[in-house]
């Protein structure tokens, strides 16, 4: 009876101990949750200093090498579920781009489209490995294809995910951004949720309290995606992309889930007219972050493309 009270007591005192750690410090568990979903990927973080900035990326598996790049308001976790499907048969490195997740930022430098494309060619040039496939996604598509059309050595086919780059159909997403606001603006949890609903046809559950360590994040970087999206969304290169495309020589995999409201599917045919060595795959029942929402069938549409040359 004593030995059942005492181990009463002690579940009792982690429980509590638990719920402290996550009130005051839920940083610790959304951590936790991201080193299962590393663990689960086979994937390691990784640090390399690359020109001016520190860059921080996930490794994972073995073979041909396949670099991913992520969008804006995103970060190499947004890649550990597909990571986890093409480490498999792949050496896969996704890195937070400079100024995101954890890698540097410097509070007078540059994070729009030119800047960032020659700092991930020299982050390319750093892993002295030609990749096999560049996947971008969204921001990080706009970048991938700037990438190609300017250092067409550097590359071989790539990947447009939901990207941006183009003047597509004219969305409520893209309204908000022409009128300056950031859709995306995240400072509270009901603001995340409504955040998550954008990006996500059906938004995964993020229970308390790791929603909460990530409003902290995104709250902190209010200002710096305020900026960044002045550059990628309003500015002289928001649509660099479109009048670039012409350069590129690389085949071109355009990956799409056809209810995105974010960059409308109507950006896809725009590249695949621009693009001559393109083909499209288009998911459905999905929304902007079809490598979180549909692992599987974006890694076999990868392999698929790699496979037919």
């Amino acid at each position: 009876m004593a030995k059942g009270r005492l181990a009463l007591a002690v579940s009792l005192g982690l429980a509590l101990t638990t719920v402290g750690v996550a009130a005051t410090m839920p940083e610790r568990v959304l951590d936790a949750e991201f080193a299962r979903q590393r663990w689960l990927a086979g994937a390691s973080v990784h640090k390399l200093r690359v020109g001016d900035h520190d860059w921080a990326y996930l490794e994972a598996g073995s073979g041909p090498l396949i670099v991913m790049l992520h969008g804006f308001t995103g970060a190499k976790e947004n890649w550990l579920p597909v990571m986890r499907e093409l480490a498999k048969t792949n050496r896969v490195i996704a890195p937070d781009l400079p100024g995101w997740g954890q890698s540097e930022r410097q509070a007078s430098s540059n994070y729009g489209p030119s800047v960032q494309v020659e700092r991930i060619a020299q982050f390319l040039q750093a892993l002295k490995e030609k990749p096999a496939l560049v996947v971008g996604h969204s921001m990080g598509g706009h970048f991938t294809g700037l990438l190609a059309a300017r250092h067409p050595n550097l590359v071989g086919p790539i990947v447009l995910m939901s990207s941006a780059g183009v003047k597509f159909e004219e969305n409520e997403f893209g309204r908000e951004v022409m009128a300056g606001r950031n859709p995306f603006e995240v400072r509270t949890r009901p603001e995340l949720h409504r955040y998550l609903g954008i990006v996500f046809n059906d938004p995964p559950f993020v229970p308390w309290p790791a929603d909460e360590a990530l409003v902290r994040r995104r709250r902190n970087d209010v200002m710096f995606e305020q900026k960044v999206l002045d550059s990628i969304g309003r500015g002289p290169e928001a649509f660099s992309l479109e009048t670039e495309m012409v350069q590129i020589e690389a085949p071109v995999l355009l990956l799409w889930c056809r209810d995105d409201r974010v960059i409308d599917i109507s950006a896809a045919e725009i590249f695949h007219r621009g693009l001559p060595r393109s083909q499209s795959v288009f998911l459905s029942g999905c929304g902007h972050m079809p490598m979180m929402a549909q692992p599987g069938n974006v890694a076999a549409a990868m392999r698929e493309f790699v496979a037919r040359g």
